[in-house]
């Protein structure tokens, strides 16, 4: 390990100890089997000590849980160190702890939030993924929230003016996805609604679901019902209610529209109706087009849709 990199693990070593070193170390070798993301939150049920449920999407072949004092020195090693490795590993090695909900309280105190979200301004792409992966296992704690929501514009930002389906619009949309479950923050989505759709129409599939999983938790908030109603959506909207679509996507776009329909029939809510706009998706779910496309999928062939299907037609 010579070279500067090598006199970089040296201090690593001084500031970690031996067992925090070789967490960081072991990860920077061979493969990147140990990457651990946090799994979209499938429901709003609360669980665990410090909020909600986290489901893991790594194979668990990395393990190692770090405890205060390394996390500590691990924080101290990731604001002071330059070199981008160390700093993609030690990303890692903190999102794989803030896992472990008593950890997601213990990097909190520790001040380390800001720390890990200051690298989401780093010029490395997979520094930023990285950055914005431990921050999403962060946001699973209600209390994390509350510090993490002052990064939510800069995360659209990044998520919308960045490449279409790459890793860093995944996990900015995962982060914000978390960050939206309970309703405490979803008004500062409001301006980026109508972004949320176009990414929606021309990501992949895996894009689009990300983005519908978060278009849900908006849409199960009557005070998000008019601000979602009056974005500007393209008619293409209206294919993604086609039967071959894929059952996840097709399956939450009917959700969407139960969900917004539910709370236009929350009583007083929108009890002066707005004015929307043609081309906004007021239209688009009002209009016939949509309600024939609806009770089409009465005949499709998959059980759990035309469940879905029979629940929306009486509301049509």
């Amino acid at each position: 390990m010579g070279g500067p990199r090598g006199a970089g693990w040296v201090a690593a070593g001084l500031l970690l100890g031996a067992g925090a070193c070789y967490c960081i170390y072991r990860l920077t070798r061979g493969r990147r089997r140990g990457d651990r993301e946090l799994g979209i939150r499938s429901s709003k049920s609360a669980g665990g000590t410090a909020g909600f449920p986290a489901e893991d999407l790594t194979d668990g072949s990395y393990d190692d849980v770090l405890n205060a004092e390394q996390l500590q020195k691990l924080l101290y090693l990731l604001e002071s160190t330059e070199d981008p490795v160390i700093i993609e590993r030690a990303l890692i090695t903190l999102g794989n702890n803030a896992a472990f909900s008593v950890n997601q309280a213990i990097i909190r105190e520790l001040g380390g939030i800001p720390i890990v979200a200051n690298k989401i301004n780093h010029s490395n792409q997979s520094t930023k993924e990285k950055a914005l992966n431990a921050l999403n296992n962060l946001s699973v704690n209600v209390e994390n929230q509350i510090k993490i929501k002052i990064y939510i514009s800069q995360v659209c930002e990044d998520v919308f003016s960045g490449p279409l389906n790459s890793a860093v619009q995944l996990a900015g949309l995962r982060l914000l996805t978390n960050m939206t479950v309970t309703n405490d923050h979803q008004h500062m989505l409001h301006s980026y609604i109508t972004d949320l759709f176009q990414v929606l129409l021309t990501g992949n599939g895996n894009t689009k679901v990300q983005v519908l999983k978060l278009l849900l938790n908006l849409s199960e908030n009557p005070a998000m019902t008019e601000g979602l109603l009056r974005a500007q959506v393209d008619s293409s909207f209206l294919s993604l209610y086609d039967s071959h679509v894929a059952k996840e996507i097709l399956l939450r776009v009917l959700t969407l529209f139960q969900n917004i329909n539910n709370c236009l029939k929350i009583e007083g809510h929108l009890a002066v109706q707005p004015t929307f706009t043609e081309g906004s998706l007021f239209f688009l779910l009002h209009g016939e087009e949509c309600a024939q496309k609806i009770r089409a999928l009465v005949d499709h062939h998959d059980a759990e849709v035309k469940e879905k299907v029979v629940t929306i037609i009486p509301k049509i």
